[in-house]
């Protein structure tokens, strides 16, 4: 069983870091748009979020305690080379929190001050992200190729928490912000399409291993079904999205294919990566802690964890509907 201690926290760890981008990522979503509308919008824009959005950052918390505790060595690794965009990833996210309670509280001469705050720390968390992901993908090189790769990757994950808020929006708001958000998500779902593509492109061609574990003979036709299954969605969302302009369809349906896309990109990047924490230079076993401290740390995460599933979705059955401003009065 202790040879299975690494994988199991692989998972979690896993399933934590997507929780994170799927919940956290249609509220960045909503901040980066919030400078497209008036002031009326913007509250209930932020409304729509309102119960949510602290609580979502705990997956990241989770997601990169789990990394710490369970594979120290990795988590050196991937901090040490990644340290300038964390640290601007954590400022954004200190940045957004803060803005969030002083916008409403703040008098009105203030306000747009920290609508700009929110949505710069929502951007530029978005971005680092993003530029963190490219950067590990490529495994952390620096040449022109893996930065420009690291850039694009940053802007279209910021486009996929777009597509994600906006989605959001949809089910959430109502009348005119509705109506944007139709076209906001639209615009957002084929710059999240290209991100998805250069990942799917680049991945194979880092890594001879990854390579051969995608074009190998016969589990190349087994896998095809992940693109060809993203290329489905991708092109129902954007079908969905137009009907919906005219008045047709569910306003559900954009988001559930938005996560989808995420989830199919997750996993097929999981797929690629495995069992590596580090491409081609650490696996999991060789980063895992000692099996008596992964022990440890499991029954602690089997506690924790179904608190934190049911204080989530417990949250978002009692404020699910479509909101209006938000207000502390």
């Amino acid at each position: 069983m202790d040879a299975h201690l690494p994988l199991v926290f692989t998972v979690l760890m896993g399933l934590a870091m997507l929780a994170y981008v799927v919940l956290d990522g249609f509220d960045l979503g909503v901040g980066i748009l919030l400078p497209l509308v008036d002031e009326a919008d913007k509250d209930r824009m932020v409304a729509s979020i309102g119960p949510f959005w602290d609580a979502n950052e705990t997956w990241l918390v989770l997601g990169v305690g789990l990394l710490l505790v369970a594979f120290p060595k990795a988590h050196g690794i991937i901090l040490g080379a990644l340290y300038l965009p964390v640290t601007l990833m954590l400022i954004a996210l200190i940045l957004r929190g803060v803005a969030f309670d002083f916008r409403v509280k703040a008098h009105e001469d203030h306000r747009p001050l920290w609508n700009l705050a929110f949505f710069v720390g929502s951007l530029f968390a978005a971005l680092a992200q993003g530029w963190m992901l490219g950067s590990y993908i490529v495994g952390f090189r620096d040449d022109g190729g893996a930065l420009a790769f690291s850039a694009l990757i940053a802007l279209c994950l910021a486009a996929g928490y777009v597509l994600l808020g906006a989605t959001w929006l949809l089910m959430k708001c109502s009348g005119e912000l509705r109506r944007r958000a139709i076209d906001w998500a639209w615009r957002a779902l084929w710059l999240t399409g290209l991100g998805i593509a250069a990942v799917s492109v680049v991945t194979p061609l880092v890594s001879e291993r990854i390579f051969a574990k995608w074009f190998g003979l016969p589990q190349f036709f087994v896998l095809l079904v992940l693109p060809v299954l993203s290329a489905l969605i991708f092109f129902h969302a954007e079908s969905r999205l137009r009907r919906l302009r005219r008045g047709e369809g569910r306003d559900w349906v954009p988001f559930v294919c938005s996560v989808t896309l995420f989830v199919l990109a997750f996993a097929g990047l999981s797929y690629s990566l495995f069992p590596y924490l580090v491409v081609d230079e650490l696996t999991i076993h060789e980063a895992a802690a000692a099996p008596a401290a992964l022990w440890i740390m499991l029954i602690g995460a089997m506690v924790t964890l179904p608190i934190i599933m049911a204080y989530t979705v417990y949250a978002y059955r009692v404020f699910w509907g479509r909101d209006s401003a938000l207000s502390y009065e």
